[in-house]
């Protein structure tokens, strides 16, 4: 049983009832970890022999010389005090502080040393030291500021000839300074450094010290001599009591061992009356690791025990972390069943892009096209892969045989992120798709576009080919025959012989694709009309491939809470009745021209709302200003619009969240790392962090070479079952190999 300890407050003070010392504390207070084992050499150890290294300052070597000599008196030789003469300066301080943990190491140091020695029972019963300039110096010492409390020695030396500070005290800051010099070495990856200070100081390597023990463990493990690390480690589980410290121990030694030195650390697990195991979370944690690199990598052999443990948390936790991994791993391994399966549990616990991206690709390889561009098309903005994802889904959804007969809200929402992404396999296939249809006018200037958008896109150019022929466009054919001379035989046929059957005329009615030009498609006159403009997406003529569409930031899906008008049917639909409409009117043609994706005009339109007298429309006209400059990606204008006018408290945190994520974002693209964490810091003051802002956090400490924070915020990320998480971990892996 580890030292205990009870305290009661009454009447303003604090009173010590009980206090209980068990053999195990005082074994462990009065014995540390070998760093130095006879049966190892110096040359393993590290300790052998002498050469240079670059060092972390102490507080001790920041001082100037003169203080250096404070420390003097403790190298006299001195005779062991008897129990009479036992140093309780500490003792009282740490009880007059209320500091338990401190008390209870500093009784079982002092019975180590003086075995006839009985603690008080109640150390504040006796009569305190009211020496004040010394209790401050104690202070200074509990609050860390060693280079203070030196000063304070000297000053006090030099003030009074022939004090001198309690020796225990001068060997506590002797201490203190040599871990915190640890602690700095093993912070910038000095790793030989660790291993000299903590075989130079012993007392260090004790269960009440367990952070340096793990530190000198990693740098073990971090020089390849990982069996010293795997001592100290067992040390720790075979020494220590603290049960939270012993499963953080195998947590960190499951990221520098292998599997068998893992495994023999395992067995020292302690168990429960019911037969629990302590390890049994580092258990779960492990197998979640090891199912997650199953799903990066198809040739990872994921043990049988492991793959069953996460299956049976997924099924028993109903966590959607663990029912993401299994179906990351089934899916790699072309189980789409098993994929399927998990993917769907993940999204009933909790809806998340990762889940519907994976469950999209499941449908998609089981031929399941149009649940699968349903279910990622609300994630599609979320990361460049939703967004793939989303364009293959309905890619595949248009190129299904026989042609499905599409709605003409899917069809629309197709239409407009193929144009947004300037998707060119998405576009080729919008061709073939109204061309199946038979309007081939429409299917020509999608085939165009797609040329556009990459002029070596051959299945478009042959689609194109196919399109002029059957148009009795002759002249059109010819120029594209003669831009593919050489590079196309099938192109070169086209009109010569048959090369293609002609399509079959759908039995039922579809509403046709979307067009690429300023006026609907003529249709068969068995098919109706949509009623939108294809301009809304996309110019008239093929657009460039050089440039880059306008991105809609996260901040786009943020809608007005009154007053939002529906969809727009056209273009036309968002001008004013007047050349100079209302504040009114200039509200409702904001919202219009924001759903048309054309932020820019949509500001100024929000910009005469702002003159309106109504509080209410002044309000949802600052509202949707900010919008339009996020949509914009006008970070500093949107801050200032968003208090034009009072917003409630809700709107304001969701502006000034987006903001700040906005304002990160770009100062990472603009390699600003330093204002990239200020600007996270601030957002987590008012908002959680998402998990893709804790990702840019961990690439800006690792771009700022703060690999250990780095390391931190990737294991967070990974421990939520992301697979960015590992991807960044194995970022800070290649940079710490790259500077050694």
């Amino acid at each position: 049983m580890p030292v205990t300890t009870r305290w009661l407050a009454a009447s303003g003070s604090v009173c010590l009832v009980s206090l209980a010392l068990a053999a195990p504390a005082m074994a462990q207070a009065s014995t540390h970890w070998r760093i130095e084992d006879p049966a190892v050499s110096g040359e393993v150890t590290g300790t052998g022999a002498p050469h240079r290294l670059d060092e972390a300052p102490s507080a001790e070597e920041q001082m100037p010389p003169q203080l250096a000599q404070a420390p003097a008196a403790e190298a006299t030789p001195q005779a062991a005090p008897t129990p009479a003469n036992v140093d309780e300066t500490a003792l009282r301080f740490f009880a007059r502080q209320g500091d338990t943990r401190r008390l209870e190491i500093e009784i079982a140091r002092l019975r180590a040393l003086y075995p006839d020695w009985t603690p008080p029972a109640d150390p504040l019963a006796v009569p305190v030291n009211v020496d004040e300039q010394l209790e401050a110096v104690w202070e200074l010492y509990s609050q860390g500021r060693l280079a203070e409390a030196r000063q304070a020695i000297a000053q006090r030396q030099g003030d009074e000839q022939g004090w001198q500070p309690p020796a225990d005290l001068l060997d506590r800051l002797a201490l203190a300074e040599a871990r915190e010099r640890l602690i700095n070495a093993s912070e910038i990856d000095q790793y030989e450094t660790v291993i000299r200070l903590g075989s130079e100081n012993p007392q260090l390597l004790t269960c009440g010290e367990v952070d340096v023990l793990w530190r000198v463990a990693e740098a073990f493990a971090r020089t390849e001599r990982l069996a010293r690390a795997q001592d100290a480690y067992r040390y720790i589980l075979t020494s220590c009591d603290n049960a939270q410290e012993r499963r953080a121990t195998l947590q960190n030694a499951s990221q520098l061992l292998d599997q068998p030195m893992l495994d023999e650390l395992l067995a020292l697990e302690r168990f429960d009356d019911a037969g629990t195991g302590e390890f049994a979370p580092v258990r779960d944690d492990l197998a979640r690791n090891a199912v997650a690199r199953g799903g990066e990598d198809a040739t990872a052999t994921v043990p049988a025990e492991q793959l069953a443990r996460v299956d049976r948390l997924a099924s028993e936790g109903r966590a959607a972390s663990d029912a993401r991994l299994l179906g990351w791993y089934y899916l790699q391994r072309e189980n789409y069943v098993e994929a399927e399966k998990w993917f769907r549990m993940a999204r009933e616990s909790e809806d998340s892009a990762d889940a519907s991206e994976g469950l999209a690709l499941a449908l998609m390889a089981r031929g399941q096209h149009a649940e699968a561009e349903e279910i990622i098309y609300p994630w599609r903005g979320e990361t460049e892969d939703t967004r793939n994802v989303y364009l293959g889904a309905a890619a595949n959804l248009l190129g299904t045989e026989p042609r499905p007969t599409l709605a003409a809200e899917v069809l629309t929402r197709i239409v407009a992120e193929v144009a947004a992404a300037r998707d060119v396999a998405a576009a080729r296939q919008l061709g073939w798709y109204a061309r199946a249809w038979e309007q081939h006018e429409t299917a020509g200037q999608w085939f165009s576009t797609a040329l556009g958008w990459n002029p070596d896109d051959e299945p478009s150019a042959y689609g194109l080919a196919l399109t002029r022929h059957l148009l009795g466009d002759a002249a059109g054919l010819a120029d594209i025959k003669r831009i593919w001379a050489g590079r196309s035989d099938r192109i070169q046929q086209v009109g010569l012989a048959v090369t293609e059957p002609a399509p079959a005329v759908p039995t039922t009615p579809a509403p046709p694709v979307q067009q690429r030009s300023s006026a609907p498609a003529a249709a068969p006159a068995a098919m109706p009309q949509t009623g939108i403009a294809a301009s809304a997406y996309a110019p008239t003529s093929p657009i460039a491939p050089n440039v880059a569409p306008q991105a809609a930031p996260a901040t786009a899906t943020l809608a007005p809470a009154t007053n939002t008008p529906t969809q727009p049917t056209r273009r036309s639909s968002c001008g004013a009745g007047s050349a100079s409409p209302g504040p009114e009117a200039s509200l409702q043609q904001g919202w219009c021209l924001m759903d048309a994706n054309r932020p820019v005009e949509a500001a100024r339109a929000f910009e005469i709302a702002l003159q309106a007298s109504s509080e209410r429309i002044r309000r949802d006209a600052a509202w949707g200003q900010s919008l339009a400059y996020l949509r914009s990606e006008l970070v500093d204008e949107a801050a200032v619009a968003a208090v034009a006018a009072p917003q409630t408290p809700a709107r304001a945190n969701e502006l000034q969240t987006a903001i700040l994520a906005q304002r990160a974002a770009g100062a990472f693209e603009r390699g600003r790392y330093v204002e990239t964490l200020l600007a996270l810091d601030q957002r987590a003051q008012i908002a959680p962090e998402r998990i893709d802002l804790m990702v840019l956090r961990g690439y800006a400490y690792l771009r700022l070479n703060r690999t250990g924070d780095a390391r931190r915020v990737f294991r967070a990320v990974a421990g939520t079952g992301d697979r960015e998480g590992l991807r960044g971990l194995a970022a800070v892996e290649a940079e710490l190999q790259q500077t050694r």
